[in-house]
């Protein structure tokens, strides 16, 4: 089962992030990503490569580069720091990139930027992944993501979306169908991002909820239709090929059980 999973791990500090990757290990979980915001960015961000890569080689690991937080004096400093992380996850094939924005995009350096300079490099074959929101247009009256992701996809640089949660089915399939047939001639991974739904999880997101992050009223009022919808959003990624990626806490037995009990009883 977990060749077909992503899990995202949260930390603070390389201690806290040892005692995870060993939870990882000892449970046979061997596909992890590691996101860049909060405290994981710059050194912690940079630290926790260099860890991993020493100590626990055997992962597929896929980073997230967000441009606003690894952002660094100007446009072109910042650019010559991401075209090296670049060139060694090439390099050395340890990881895998998942390239973002950022919650902030800079202006005249985001994701769009970067791959156009990319695009230019000489003798760098590489290929990233980009983040997909398929909710905007509707529910944030942001009308460009499907024409952002026709201009990445166009530069050939492309291997994966990622898809951002939320809790339409419907306005998922619709964007899913619309970029499969943008990216006829591209051969891609499907990402989709999965919360496990909790009480916890749901008085969080009540006091601050995330930005263009759409849960419907439906999930929040009710941890009953939570996990109904979650059923069916794991069934929609089977039946489309989109690997789930886990981004709540799985780092005890107790929780990481419910996580398969939700994989494997899917509709």
């Amino acid at each position: 089962m977990n060749d077909n999973i992503r899990f995202e791990l949260s930390f603070k500090n390389i201690s806290q992030l040892e005692k995870k990757l060993n939870f990882c290990r000892s449970n046979n979980i061997k596909n992890i990503n590691i996101p860049c915001k909060g405290l994981i960015k710059k050194e912690l961000f940079s630290s926790t490569i260099n860890y991993i890569s020493k100590n626990f080689h055997p992962l597929n690991v896929t980073y997230h580069y967000s441009l606003f937080h690894q952002y660094s004096k100007n446009r072109n400093k910042s650019y010559q720091d991401f075209l090296e992380f670049v060139k060694n996850s090439h390099a050395n094939k340890n990881y895998e990139i998942l390239l973002v924005s950022g919650s902030n995009k800079k202006k005249n350096f985001n994701s769009i930027d970067a791959l156009a300079h990319l695009q230019k490099e000489k003798n760098l074959k590489v290929k990233l992944g980009i983040a997909y929101n398929p909710y905007l247009k509707k529910y944030y009256k942001i009308s460009t993501e499907r024409e952002r992701f026709a201009r990445k996809i166009s530069t050939g640089l492309i291997n994966s979306i990622w898809f951002q949660y939320g809790t339409d089915i419907n306005v998922l399939q619709n964007e899913v169908t619309h970029l499969k047939y943008v990216a006829k001639e591209e051969k891609l991974n499907l990402f989709g991002s999965l919360f496990i739904p909790s009480k916890q999880f749901i008085a969080r997101f009540k006091f601050r909820p995330w930005k263009e992050v759409y849960i419907s009223k439906e999930c929040l009022y009710s941890l009953e239709n939570f996990f109904d919808f979650t059923k069916d959003l794991v069934s929609f990624y089977k039946k489309n090929n989109i690997t789930p990626v886990i981004e709540s806490d799985f780092s005890s037995s107790e929780k990481l059980d419910l996580v398969y009990s939700f994989l494997e009883n899917e509709r």
